[in-house]
């Protein structure tokens, strides 16, 4: 439905989200990423408590990510029988039932099941509110998504902020705290539409062409090594960086400069996505990540380098995501198929990446992950030539509105 001037964009006259179930989305996604930031700080109290070594202790994060994919593939298949109204609470609740389960469970393995019930509602959350963000906000959505994402950010640093402040063995505390949280969102849950209005396919989209599918296929392989390369410089960066010869304080510092970047990134991109396409900002971001991997070769550069990297990589998720609503409009699982795919990549890459690893020398790092970088680059580039996004610019006649917008 196109949209002339004088009159309302179809996204300000039926919004998906009132201006109070936005800020406390922003909220939702500062709790989730608190949660999934907790687990590595509680992990020395979660050995003193049950009695576990610490490869048994980290099983905590695995069954959370099981669970999140779990999430994401079940919210989806329920779309269509129950509203968001009804999908979101349920992903509060289960959040809640499982911080509260692993908060006071008496011995290692009901905990075990409380971190997995913990990441159904994360998975739910996750990817609802994206799914949202995606679509409610017309030429918007990427600046919104962006924000969205940034928040996530926001609690991934500020949880483990808490853990010290408070210690470690008071995590049952911090959980019961986020479970707490949760079920008050839900008190906002009214200022979500019940359904998002059914796509149909744009004049000029790829959606039911024959490319509709190899779309889809570059947008997770972007999605998967994108976050491999995000894990890869989490889990890699301050090994490389005492093999280059820093100290393990400054490496450590580096980063978690590199993570705050990553938070950075998004907040500085959202005004950006105004007046660039998505297909302009993801090849910067993939040829920034490649340049400043290869930068992280060089010893007196490394931790600059790897700040850089946080910025380049931070705007790649939320910013293909209404990119991609957009170029295949009448597939409604693709955003499905990405968030899952970015949660594969992040289980699936570590140990991959690590046994690569193990096979050269820990300096070669970057390299490896600049190829991955390359390969980005060349699907974002095969991805604006045949997956155009028009309809992601704002209208440079004035306003800020979009020429030809649909409807969500």
């Amino acid at each position: 439905m196109s949209v002339t001037r004088g009159e309302e964009p179809p996204e300000a006259a039926c919004p998906l989200l009132t201006t109070v179930a936005i800020v406390a989305s922003c909220g939702a996604f500062a709790v989730i990423g608190a949660l999934q930031a907790l687990y590595g700080p509680a992990i020395p109290a979660l050995r003193e408590e049950y009695g576990i070594s610490p490869a048994v202790a980290g099983l905590s994060l695995s069954a959370h990510f099981v669970g999140a994919l779990l999430g994401v593939l079940i919210f989806h298949a329920l779309r269509g029988r129950l509203n968001n109204r009804v999908l979101l609470g349920g992903s509060y609740v289960l959040m809640a039932a499982g911080s509260a389960a692993f908060a006071f469970s008496p011995s290692w393995i009901p905990a075990l099941a409380g971190t997995f019930v913990i990441g159904l509602g994360f998975g739910g959350i996750d990817y609802g509110l994206n799914q949202l963000f995606a679509v409610g906000f017309g030429h918007r959505s990427t600046a919104m998504l962006n924000l969205l994402n940034g928040h996530f950010g926001v609690g991934a640093i500020a949880g483990p902020a808490l853990i010290g402040r408070l210690g470690a063995e008071n995590y049952r505390g911090i959980f019961l705290g986020i479970g707490v949280l949760s079920l008050l969102i839900l008190l906002t849950l009214g200022g979500v539409a019940a359904r998002e209005p059914a796509p149909a396919p744009a004049e000029g989209t790829a959606a039911g062409g024959a490319r509709v599918m190899p779309i889809i296929a570059a947008f997770i392989g972007i999605y998967v090594l994108h976050v491999a390369i995000e894990t890869g410089v989490g889990g890699w960066e301050p090994t490389h960086l005492e093999a280059v010869g820093y100290g393990a304080a400054t490496a450590a510092t580096a980063t978690s400069a590199y993570w705050a970047a990553m938070t950075v990134g998004r907040f500085v991109v959202a005004p950006l996505s105004l007046r660039w396409s998505a297909p302009s900002i993801l090849i910067v971001c993939c040829a920034g990540m490649a340049g400043f991997l290869l930068l992280a070769t060089v010893p007196a550069l490394a931790p600059y380098a790897y700040f850089g990297v946080g910025l380049m990589i931070a705007p790649i998720f939320p910013t293909c995501l209404p990119w991609l609503s957009r170029a295949v409009p009448g597939v409604a699982a693709a955003g499905a198929y990405v968030i899952a795919a970015s949660m594969i990549g992040g289980v699936a890459f570590p140990p991959l990446l690590g046994g690569a690893i193990d096979t050269m020398e820990v300096k070669t790092v970057p390299l490896v992950l600049f190829v991955l970088a390359v390969v980005c680059g060349v699907l974002s580039l095969w991805l604006r030539r045949n997956a155009p996004d028009p309809d992601g610019l704002p209208d440079p006649r004035g306003a800020g509105r979009p020429e030809a917008a649909t409807t969500p």
